[in-house]
């Protein structure tokens, strides 16, 4: 999808600093997708002591 924004010009050339991406594109094609991944983190995380556990506990930590 082809669309024009306004991106902060200073954000942009510490993107490039803190990645050597050398295109606004390049920025924009690795950020999103590491967007999408640190939110994904912050669910599971916040998931932690919410979720049941179903099998025995024991058994899955037993070697044999």
């Amino acid at each position: 999808m082809r669309t024009n924004i306004v991106i902060d010009d200073d954000l942009v050339a510490r993107a490039f600093h803190a990645t050597g991406l050398k295109t606004k594109q390049e920025v924009v094609d690795y950020g999103f997708p590491a967007l999408l991944k640190l939110r994904s983190h912050a669910q599971i995380r916040n998931s932690r002591g919410k979720l049941a556990l179903k099998g025995d506990l024991d058994a899955m930590r037993s070697d044999t």
